[in-house]
Parts: structure tokens; C-alpha cells; sequence
């Protein structure tokens, strides 16, 4: 019997074969990165060596990533406290509640809640699903890149805050508690996966970032097969250096605000 760990579907993907859905009446869903077999929401078996195509150095699993993520995140949880405060009452303006969390994959595939400041309307699933019925565009923009450029479910505070990356600050108390980093490829949803192919085995290698290499080598300005070989070149290439490069990049990527909306 499959455990269902909260994702809405079960999927097998294997280094080398296509993707395919898992029956119930298979084997729990897994993916293979070398001789190491990880299971969806289950941890990653590092017992085995890593050969050539796989990471060696596992971001989920180092320590020095994790005491950074969590001497960091407190840092800066603490120094944005009363920006957090006001930007809470300025969401909440309109009636509807200040964060909005949202079911994304992480580490080893394991689900858990993405929480940001609301950027959109209340009413914003059946505002999409009006506006992708009625304009053939925004559906394709939507099937080949899962965002929408002129999105009309956003706020005016809501673009401002998306522009700044504000919104994505209550995103340091999952780095806390470590469901989350500070640096990782960005949190997907479950429909991704399949769009990731056998490279979702790297992108469980890594706990999601609130910024990654994604972010500062162009972010929503390059095409989705690019995100994927980013996040493939990020988790097989990782070093806690490379990490303190991309931070550091990020300052300006978020002041330019580049690729942001």
C-alpha cells in the first residue's frame, strides 16, 4: 500500500526512463540517483557513494549549510520583525488574511507549507480559472511556465511586494525550522515534478531556497528547461562558497528587481 504523504499524486521517477505514474498497487513512489534509492517523502539513503552523474555534496544533508540557514535566518527574522509587523497590517487592509501558505515539494519530496505575504485577490482561484477559460494566452503562459506575466489575480500591494520580494520574508521561519534554506532552488508544486524529469532527484537533493542560483542568473526572464538545468547544475555543483556567492548576488538582484513579477 502506498503512504500518502499529502502530495496529490504519486509518481516514480528513475535516472534515464520516463516519468510514470505509480499505481496504488505499486511499490511506494521513488527515484534512483546513482545507486542511492530515495522514496517521495522519505530521506534520501546517503549510505551508498554518489557516482559522476549525482551530487557530492548533498545540500540537504550538510551541517554547515544547516547551522548557517539557522544562525542566519534568526538574524534576519529579527532584524525584519517590525517590517514583517507592518507589512501584516497593510495585507490585512483588505479583509483577507495576511499570509497565504501554499503546498509546495521539498527535500527528499517530502511536502510542507510555503508561506508568503497574500499578494492576491481573496477570490484568486476563481479569478484564474476565469481568465484562463476565456483567454487562450494567459492558458498558455500558464501550461508552459505555471505564472502569468500580467497576473490579474495581484494587488497593487501585492505587485509592489512581489517586485521587492517582500513577500516572500515569512519564508525565513521555514528556513528556521528547516524546511527550507536560505539558498536552494525555488519550492515547486506537485503538478512540476513531471516537468522536472529525472533531474527532480537533484532538486530533492536540496532543502528550497527563499533565493537560489535561479534567482540571480535571471529568474522569471528565463524559460522554464533553463530553471530545471539551473537547479540540476545547483545541486550537483553545491558548496557553502557558492552559496555565500549567490547571497551576495541576491542583494543586487532584489534592489534592480530583476526578473521579479
Amino acid at each position: 500500500m502506498i503512504r500518502n504523504y499529502g502530495l496529490r499524486e504519486n509518481v516514480e521517477i528513475r535516472r534515464g526512463a520516463a516519468v510514470r505514474a505509480v499505481s496504488p498497487k505499486d511499490r511506494a513512489p521513488e527515484f534512483r540517483s546513482g545507486t542511492a534509492t530515495i522514496r517521495l517523502g522519505v530521506p534520501a539513503n546517503t549510505s551508498s557513494p554518489p557516482d559522476s552523474s549525482s551530487p557530492q555534496l548533498v545540500p540537504a544533508r550538510s551541517r554547515l549549510k544547516r547551522a548557517f540557514d539557522i544562525v542566519a535566518g534568526t538574524l534576519l527574522l529579527i532584524g525584519f520583525a517590525p517590517l514583517l509587523g507592518l507589512l501584516a497590517l497593510a495585507v490585512s487592509l483588505d479583509g483577507g488574511p495576511a499570509m497565504f501558505g501554499h503546498r509546495r515539494v521539498g527535500a527528499d519530496g517530502r511536502p510542507f507549507t510555503c508561506w508568503k505575504f497574500r499578494s492576491m485577490v481573496v477570490n484568486a482561484e476563481a479569478v484564474l480559472a476565469e481568465t484562463l477559460a476565456r483567454d487562450p494566452q494567459a492558458r498558455r503562459e500558464w501550461q508552459r511556465d505555471f505564472k502569468l506575466k500580467n497576473d490579474p489575480r495581484v494587488t497593487r500591494l501585492g505587485r509592489f511586494l512581489r517586485k521587492s520580494s517582500l513577500d516572500e520574508l515569512p519564508q525565513l521561519l521555514s528556513v528556521i525550522t528547516g524546511e527550507m534554506s536560505l539558498i536552494g532552488p525555488r519550492p515547486i508544486v506537485t503538478a512540476e515534478i513531471e516537468r522536472y524529469g529525472t533531474s527532480f532527484a537533484d532538486y530533492a537533493a536540496c532543502r528550497p531556497g527563499i533565493t537560489g542560483l535561479w534567482q540571480v542568473s535571471g529568474r522569471n526572464d528565463i524559460d522554464y528547461a533553463s530553471r530545471v538545468a539551473i537547479d540540476r547544475h545547483y545541486a550537483r555543483s553545491w558548496s557553502f562558497r557558492s552559496d555565500l556567492t549567490i547571497l551576495m548576488k541576491t542583494v543586487g538582484v532584489v534592489l534592480r528587481r530583476s526578473g521579479a513579477y
